[in-house]
């Protein structure tokens, strides 16, 4: 059984997430566990006012230790390096994502979509490789798996617009901003100039959408019985991105999140549908979404 302290990061870390795991089997649901508690806690290290540093570097090197075949006593760290041998994680996969943690210490913005996408292959999609493994998916699933952690990060960065520029970042590349008319993201500048910035928002939506299609290609690869939340994680965060696509603002309001109600009345629609259609991933229909709160 997992510890305790590990599944208690991952709640906190996301509901979304937590919620939908629910329904893998257990071994497959204490492995994801696992794997979540150990980004979440190098994150959080990183997501802080003021940023942990030290914290942070402590926790690299604690890793290292253990990689070699130290047992380091810290329960996230040990439990993620048994899980990584049992897996088959390859290293540079972590090294990557350790890499775009400490990036968040030094670099607080993006000039390029070029840029941005190798903190985003360190921060998502490698985190998406090692959810293949923990599921045993083919290699043929690896593309969309790199796919859809990439896609639902960049949903993140929209609804958490707010919150970073308070940490001192913004991960959406300056020149598109430019594009658009925008000098920054803060409120100040986007209540000037509204028009441009529902048409900013909407377009990095929509290359959230054209991501996720090529990662729900992959679905195929996903046994039913791994697919159920793995479709309801997904989505959940295509429901964000409309939420936000309709009112772009609504960001600087609240962090916009489905409820747990929402998370649950969609995994059980995943259920019966793919049951009933076990090759064919269904969507919710619109009259079911519209009651939900």
């Amino acid at each position: 059984m997992v510890d305790a302290r590990i599944r208690s990061i991952f709640k906190k870390g996301s509901k979304t997430y937590f919620y939908s795991t629910f329904f893998f089997p257990k071994m497959v649901k204490d492995d994801v566990s696992i794997l979540y508690g150990f980004v979440r806690k190098a994150d959080d290290f990183v997501d802080t006012i003021p940023q942990q540093v030290d914290s942070f570097m402590d926790f690299r090197a604690s890793y290292r230790r253990a990689l070699s075949g130290e047992r380091t006593g810290d329960i996230v760290i040990d439990s993620f390096v048994d899980l990584m041998d049992r897996k088959g994680f390859e290293e540079s996969w972590v090294e990557a994502f350790l890499q775009s943690m400490e990036d968040d210490i030094t670099i607080s913005s993006y000039d390029t979509l070029k840029r941005l996408e190798r903190y985003l292959y360190g921060s998502s999609e490698v985190i998406g490789l090692m959810m293949a493994r923990v599921m045993g998916l083919p290699e043929e699933s690896h593309t969309a798996a790199r796919y859809l952690g990439k896609a639902m990060q960049y949903i993140n960065f929209i609804r958490d617009i707010e919150e970073d520029l308070g940490l001192g970042r913004s991960y959406f590349p300056s020149r598109e901003m430019h594009r658009f008319g925008l000098e920054a993201l803060n409120f100040e500048e986007t209540s000037r100039k509204p028009e441009a910035f529902h048409g900013f928002v909407n377009a990095q939506i929509d290359r959230y959408f054209h991501w996720m299609e090529t990662a729900e290609a992959g679905f195929k690869h996903i046994p039913r019985r791994y697919l159920i939340p793995i479709k309801t994680a997904s989505d959940m965060y295509k429901w964000t991105a409309r939420k936000i696509s309709a009112n772009p603002f609504t960001v600087y309001r609240r962090k916009v999140k489905p409820s747990l109600n929402r998370i649950v009345y969609t995994a059980l629609w995943n259920a019966i549908s793919t049951h009933k259609h076990p090759d064919i991933p269904a969507t919710i229909p619109a009259p079911q979404l519209a009651i939900m709160h």
